[in-house]
């Protein structure tokens, strides 16, 4: 049975009964009374298909999920409140109001209402609240920048966030599977957008008793503050790659050497193999992984932790069986780099 009742009624339903035995009535001297024609409220018969409502429930309990409730564990399925919600049976309690005089004394809606006040009052005072602070951001929203960016990647606003990789699935069949070059792929799009843009400008101001809004020409115009933060970033990545080239040609530093070479190779297999499926790995990666690493921070973290763990003891093992003179090689060149660091 998948029905529901209040611990206030089934009290009074007791001592109802046992005040009714005391008095040592004949019409209820050993008579039994089968739970399902004593109590319970009647239920409403909803129409709509359960598979519909079983997908409505889901899709509810996804976006309180996504709204920051992340500690909080059901205990109850999407399935089982649906097969809740559509039980069509009735229940008559006429028998207990004649045979024990019994009668409800909290009504469904103030059951209701009663209900929904305890849980507010509870979930205040919970234990998952002192887990953390939801208000504070987390570190993919850090590493985001905490801007426009990070509300689109890790879907604060789920329209948003649909419509940007809308538009970039668009733009990545457009560029490399219309069978076009990129020149050509460009050009085209450059006058489709100009052609939509111009259209738009000469509608009118009403259409059909419908107000149509202009785009403002702010919308085109770029900040100079904007430009000067763009302007710095790519002249800070250029001097970190200007100094990582010089630091190779000086052949001193083996370690920076072998992730130059670990990345060239990486990037080279990649772009051999297929710039469109490298683009759309990227894509993918970009609106899936900083979401999921947002959820399961504490666990992707730990996993860092024993992968980490894990190669510092390869390494340690790997470095034990190596010749006396490789070792002394390394922990001299290792010796000289923090020398360095530290005079600089």
């Amino acid at each position: 049975m998948s029905d529901f009742t209040y611990v206030e009624n089934v009290a009074h339903a007791h001592i109802c009964a046992a005040e009714t035995m005391d008095s040592r009535v004949v019409s209820v001297a050993g008579k039994y009374s089968p739970n399902w024609s004593c109590q319970l409220h009647c239920r409403p018969f909803i129409k709509v298909p359960t598979w519909m409502v079983s997908y409505v429930v889901i899709l509810i309990q996804y976006i309180h999920d996504k709204l920051g409730y992340r500690m909080y564990k059901y205990s109850v399925s999407p399935h089982y409140i649906v097969q809740l919600a559509s039980r069509n049976r009735t229940f008559d309690c006429s028998a207990a109001q004649k045979h024990l005089g019994y009668s409800l004394i909290v009504s469904l809606e103030d059951g209701i209402k009663s209900t929904v006040a305890s849980f507010s009052h509870l979930s205040k005072d919970s234990s998952f609240m002192r887990f953390g602070n939801f208000d504070e951001q987390s570190k993919a929203e850090k590493l985001l920048g905490s801007g426009i960016v990070a509300d689109v990647l890790l879907w604060r606003d789920e329209r948003r966030t649909f419509m940007c990789f809308l538009i970039l699935a668009l733009a990545f069949y457009w560029f490399f599977f219309c069978g076009k070059t990129f020149t050509s792929s460009a050009a085209q799009l450059l006058l489709l957008v100009t052609a939509i843009l111009y259209g738009y400008g000469i509608l009118a101001s009403d259409i059909c008793g419908s107000a149509v809004q202009n785009i403002p020409s702010s919308c085109f115009e770029i900040q100079n503050s904007d430009v000067k933060n763009s302007i710095r970033s790519i002249s800070y990545m250029w001097n970190r790659v200007i100094c990582s080239i010089r630091l190779l040609a000086k052949g001193e530093d083996w370690s920076r050497f072998f992730k130059v070479m670990a990345f060239l190779y990486l990037f080279k297999w990649i772009v051999s193999y297929s710039l469109a499926v490298l683009v759309g790995i990227v894509l993918a990666f970009a609106f899936t992984a900083f979401f999921i690493y947002e959820q399961y921070e504490s666990v992707i973290e730990g996993l860092w932790a024993v992968l980490l763990f894990g190669i510092m003891e390869s390494k340690g093992l790997i470095t034990s069986t190596l010749p006396d003179s490789v070792t002394a090689f390394l922990r001299n060149n290792n010796g000289s780099h923090q020398e360095k660091a530290h005079f600089s």
